[in-house]
């Protein structure tokens, strides 16, 4: 498969600080792949250099087959970015500024009218195409922010946390839109901070940890580098009583339910899965050791 994104040993420092410190990943062309981490370990300043924005202080970064130092001009071409605030103009309608930006990128005026009609559309704007900006929801404006990064579509997409601060309904809205988009063939290229999100749409994900990439690989993989399912007791007013990791299997959790009979403690019992917060505060706060200490069935 041919990588859409390549990145060798990128660096990158502020006042002599290192906030990416030596990075090496690839994305395959066509899918989905996130980048966690917590504030400030580097999630933004990689989109930043991989979109030309700023420039790396060593290590190679190619986009799209270009090189972002050498060939900033070709990368650009390729991508889009929506970064974390929606970048529209209050003062213009939807279908307003989606036709101004299709000028900006070189099309003709019936061109950019018909391209803002199917944007408009596609992005479930049609009730309104002709309302002021400045009177939509947040879910709406990030919509239509989303919906600007494809007047001229992109081989490749960077979203930068782009369902920050909208409700659960608008998110769950914009993924659909991102499924449908990489349904295309769409490279997407995906920070956040949600780690549901990562969990719903990547096809694999990166956890960044003091500018280096900690864990890498699907969300089922590295689910299972911390474990399998644990069985929890729990007493009436919910604290943990006691926690015993299995391996998944039905003779497991009958193992583990026999433990607990044996030991003649009562309770609630729930069956917990790990989950990407576990993975995350793992790597996050242990990344030497990527497993929970748990008492084994």
């Amino acid at each position: 498969m041919t990588a859409a994104i390549e990145v060798h040993g990128l660096r990158k420092a502020y006042g002599g600080r290192p906030v990416v410190d030596g990075l090496d990943f690839h994305v395959v062309r066509g899918e989905v792949f996130a980048l966690l981490g917590p504030n400030g370990a580097g999630k933004t300043t990689t989109i930043n250099i991989l979109t030309t924005l700023i420039a790396a202080d060593s290590g190679t970064a190619t986009v799209a087959g270009f090189d972002t130092r050498t060939q900033s001009t070709a990368v650009q071409q390729r991508i889009s970015l929506t970064g974390q605030s929606a970048a529209v103009d209050d003062a213009l309608t939807a279908i307003e500024n989606v036709v101004m930006f299709a000028r900006l990128c070189g099309l003709g005026r019936a061109a950019a009218r018909r391209r803002a009609t199917e944007l408009i559309a596609q992005f479930d704007l049609g009730d309104a195409a002709t309302r002021p900006v400045r009177t939509f929801s947040g879910g709406m404006r990030r919509r239509l922010d989303l919906a600007l990064s494809f007047v001229v579509a992109p081989e490749i997409l960077f979203l930068d946390e782009p369902t920050t601060g909208l409700d659960t309904r608008s998110r769950r809205d914009l993924w659909d839109i991102i499924r449908s988009l990489t349904a295309t063939g769409t490279t997407v290229f995906l920070t956040t901070q949600y780690l549901e999100e990562a969990d719903q749409l990547a096809d694999r994900i990166a956890v960044l940890h003091d500018g280096t990439i900690a864990a890498l690989g699907s969300a089922a993989e590295l689910k299972a580098r911390i474990g399998g399912d644990t069985v929890e007791l729990h007493d009436e007013r919910g604290t943990l009583l006691r926690e015993i990791a299995t391996d998944g299997s039905v003779s497991g959790l009958r193992h583990a339910l026999d433990r607990l009979d044996e030991a003649g403690q009562d309770g609630i019992v729930t069956l917990r899965r790990p989950t990407l917060d576990d993975v995350f505060l793992a790597v996050t706060e242990h990344p030497a050791d990527t497993r929970t200490v748990k008492e084994h069935a």
